[in-house]
């Protein structure tokens, strides 16, 4: 038997055995079971979901670390790779489109057909309705000027600007955290809240779970940006980030149509 070293053949990468998919699955898994026993006021259940989120947040952050190795380090993600790696983050997030298109869903079948139990009018009577041009216009200004700084980031990884990549990639993030401070002001000063009737559900689920993706953009961002200073990415090098821009223009298109069925059309 020949003791010469391996030679592979393909560019696929053959993914070495990794213990983190089954630890973050048990994770997920006591998040779940903990999360609905404190809804049934089952006793020390918290403590459970918190030392679960906790589990979660750190497991994952050890996967990660492992894939950015393998990408950067060990040269496993070749250009087959990352074609595959960029399919599945265009399937994902067709996934997070039929799950904010649920959420229309319900709100357009309320608003076009208002129950008699609302009043039979849209808003439902009785809800002091947020203005669209005040706070949530100002949010769409600042979404739209951090994709337009994350585009340019973007476009200065691809030419080898370094600085300015830097520079766009620290802009989003900021507008990001100012999109979402102005977001929770706008929910503490809501004269409604999500128990009020179908409206104040749709508008805090939608928006809520909006902000969110928000959060989740943003430090999907900072990552990016603690890569990009430590030169992780190269010109045609960098599938990390293009996958954090897909993500955020996503979150950008969802608050435009947000903004003008929710907030416009639905403030009527």
């Amino acid at each position: 038997m020949s003791n010469s070293k391996l030679i592979q053949r393909h560019p696929f990468h053959l993914v070495d055995p990794s213990p983190w998919p089954f630890a973050v699955s048990c994770a997920a898994l006591l998040i779940t079971t903990s999360a609905v026993m404190y809804m049934h006021h089952y006793q020390h259940s918290g403590y459970f979901l918190i030392f679960g989120a906790f589990s979660l947040i750190l497991l994952s952050f050890l996967w990660w670390r492992d894939v950015v190795r393998e990408a950067t380090f060990q040269g496993h993600h070749t250009k087959a790779v990352q074609k595959g790696m960029r399919l599945s983050m265009i399937l994902f997030i067709l996934s997070e489109v039929m799950f904010f298109f649920a959420f229309f869903w319900a709100f357009f079948a309320s608003s076009l057909s208002p129950a008699i139990e609302i009043g039979g009018i849209w808003p439902p009577a009785g809800l002091a309705i947020l203005d669209p041009w005040n706070v949530p216009l100002l949010n769409t200004a600042i979404l739209l000027l951090s994709g337009a700084t994350c585009t340019w980031a973007h476009h200065s990884i691809v030419s080898g600007n370094r600085e300015n990549s830097i520079l766009g990639l620290g802009l989003t993030i900021a507008l990001g955290a100012i999109f979402t401070g102005f977001q929770g002001l706008e929910y503490y000063e809501a004269n409604f809240t999500i128990s009020d009737s179908i409206y104040g559900s749709i508008f805090f689920m939608a928006t809520g779970f909006h902000g969110f993706h928000v959060l989740i953009g943003s430090l999907f961002l900072l990552v990016c940006f603690i890569r990009l200073v430590q030169h992780h990415f190269t010109r045609e090098h960098h599938f990390g980030f293009e996958a954090a821009v897909m993500y955020w223009h996503f979150v950008d298109v969802v608050w435009l149509f947000l903004f003008v069925s929710i907030y416009w059309w639905g403030g009527f």
